[in-house]
């Protein structure tokens, strides 16, 4: 079988390689792929900090939209928890996750983006949910994410309009935390990801899980896994070597393993 989804190290960072041309349409075969890379990455010690690129002209543009044309509701019953767990294991990694977007990052392409913890878009970066255009909603995340992203009412009208949204708006609405030069984005993105992997694995890990699980409860029940993920940190030798290094060399000068 093709390998369309591939991861590659190199200095602690892994590259989720989308490949599927010309504009990596996520099909089912995709999405599985996707699925098995996430978790690779998820589990290996040498994997401190993962990019998602598509290439240097498509992020992804979208589902594989001949293949969903022939599903039945019975089949879509049957793939839906599947396509969403493929997202998910993305979005679970627990290690910073940077989406490096060129060109178009449309319907699933822009659901995967929003897997990521920092999203650095190209000067020519489009986004979008158009699946309403199609008499469909999004169905990998796209009305979850995007709500909780950039709030519900410009969520709603992105995905009432199907329209895309060009790098700047982007920028200005939340959708991307960096736009630059094309030619720019992957070395953008894996420059900050290099940095990431030098940090403390453990205090990253826990504060990904204290921001992503403190969006889906309460202000109250959020400060409490605040606190408990706050007080294991004094259990981690990253914790140890912070603050001796604070205390004997100043900020910022630590060295983790």
């Amino acid at each position: 079988m093709t390998a369309f989804v591939t991861l590659e190290v190199e200095d602690a960072v892994g590259t989720i390689r989308l490949a599927r041309p010309p504009m990596n349409a996520l099909d089912s075969v995709m999405q599985d792929q996707l699925r098995a890379v996430a978790e690779e990455a998820a589990g290996r010690a040498d994997v401190r900090a993962v990019v998602l690129w598509g290439g240097e002209k498509v992020f992804a543009a979208g589902a594989d939209i001949k293949e969903m044309q022939r599903m039945s509701y019975t089949d879509m019953v049957e793939r839906g928890g599947a396509l969403q767990e493929s997202f998910n294991a993305v979005a679970r990694i627990p290690k910073p996750v940077l989406a490096a977007v060129t060109g178009y990052a449309l319907g699933g392409g822009c659901e995967l983006a929003l897997c990521a913890d920092i999203r650095i878009a190209a000067d020519n970066a489009k986004f979008g949910q158009p699946e309403i255009l199609l008499g469909l909603i999004p169905g990998a995340g796209g009305t979850q994410r995007l709500s909780r992203l950039v709030g519900p009412s410009r969520a709603k009208e992105l995905i009432f309009t199907g329209r895309q949204v060009r790098a700047d708006e982007a920028l200005r609405i939340g959708l991307a935390d960096q736009v630059v030069p094309a030619e720019e984005v992957y070395p953008t993105a894996l420059a900050l990801a290099a940095r990431l992997a030098t940090g403390p694995a453990y205090a990253l890990r826990a504060a990904k899980e204290a921001v992503d699980r403190g969006l889906e409860t309460d202000l109250d029940t959020g400060l409490a896994i605040e606190r408990q993920l706050f007080a294991g940190m004094f259990a981690t030798e990253d914790r140890e070597i912070g603050m001796r290094s604070f205390v004997e060399e100043g900020p910022g000068k630590a060295k983790f393993r």
